[in-house]
């Protein structure tokens, strides 16, 4: 576990390869967290893929350990993406075509912005619980109510601490079950997050000008991208990563492929780790094929419903 220090911060990441130099040549994922969490939630699942991967975690500015005091930075998707990039070219990840990118939640946004930013490097983008929907009055009255529901939770947050609204905000954020030690993580980062950067990550992850703007970039990646779904999420409707899939098949020839977990939520990497490693294992492997022009691909099926 290290700090970077940038213009934004003190960067707090951790590394694989640090413990393990072997690592160094192996395929690197950068894990990009959600909205108001710190990187900690990833661990069960850097568990299961480190044997394999480099795996690479951050806690981005306002949340977990990175120091963001004697500091000034943006809270836009723009700037998380500038602290990510920092930490891509410290680690020399900027230099080949060895790097996975995976975000989660309002991390997909700020996910698909560094894919933009180093195509060249990228071998694979996966896009989890992160959707869009159509504009219609119906969807703008949802966002105006979710803002509302921002407001309110980042005004009151220290009552979720207390029963019975600590289980009904993690029955909220997973539909299956998670271990105790996640789910004190989940409320933990939350009611200590700045507010400054909880607020903002909240309200432009519904803006719709930006939400427009991660459409358009979803769909300029041009590698593999699996977007990645709880279908029983209650934190954000999964029919918008459903949406997000098909505009992409309508909208790029580069391989896309969905994965639908039906009875989980919002947190699949915890609610059913090893079923979600596989998956994001065989995306990783499909991406690494598609890169040598030689090789055969094995195919993936291009929808997948997982019961």
């Amino acid at each position: 576990m290290s700090y970077l220090t940038t213009s934004r911060c003190k960067l707090f990441y951790h590394d694989t390869a640090e413990g393990d130099p072997s690592q160094q040549d192996k395929p690197a994922v950068l894990f990009v967290n959600g909205w108001a969490i710190s990187s900690r939630y990833w661990k069960p699942l850097v568990d299961l893929l480190s044997d394999h991967f480099r795996c690479i975690t951050y806690d981005q500015s306002g949340t977990g350990k990175t120091v963001i005091e004697g500091f000034t930075p943006d809270f836009t998707i723009s700037g998380f993406a500038d602290e990510a990039g920092k930490l891509i070219e410290h680690l020399g990840l900027d230099k080949s075509r060895n790097l996975h990118i995976v975000g989660h939640s309002m991390g997909g946004m700020v996910a698909t912005e560094l894919c933009l930013r180093y195509r060249h490097a990228l071998l694979s983008a996966t896009i989890l619980a992160c959707g869009i929907f159509e504009e219609t009055a119906f969807t703008s009255l949802g966002l105006m109510f979710l803002g509302g529901l921002i407001d309110f939770s980042m005004n009151f947050r220290n009552i979720f601490q207390v029963e019975p609204l600590r289980s009904l905000f993690i029955k909220r954020a997973a539909t299956g079950h998670i271990d105790r030690e996640y789910s004190d993580i989940i409320i933990e980062d939350f009611t200590t997050s700045d507010k400054d950067a909880t607020n903002a990550v909240g309200k432009f992850s519904i803006d719709p000008d930006a939400l427009r703007t991660y459409t358009r970039s979803v769909l300029e990646i041009d590698a593999p991208v699996l977007c990645c779904v709880g279908m029983a999420d209650r934190t954000i409707p999964p029919e918008g990563t459903v949406t997000l899939f098909e505009k992409r098949k309508a909208g790029t020839k580069s391989p896309t492929r969905l994965v639908q977990f039906m009875h989980l939520g919002h947190l699949p990497m915890l609610e059913d780790t090893v079923r979600f490693a596989e998956q994001l294992k065989k995306h990783f492997d499909f991406a690494a094929q598609f890169y040598k022009k030689t090789a055969p691909m094995e195919p993936l099926p291009e929808k997948l419903q997982i019961t």
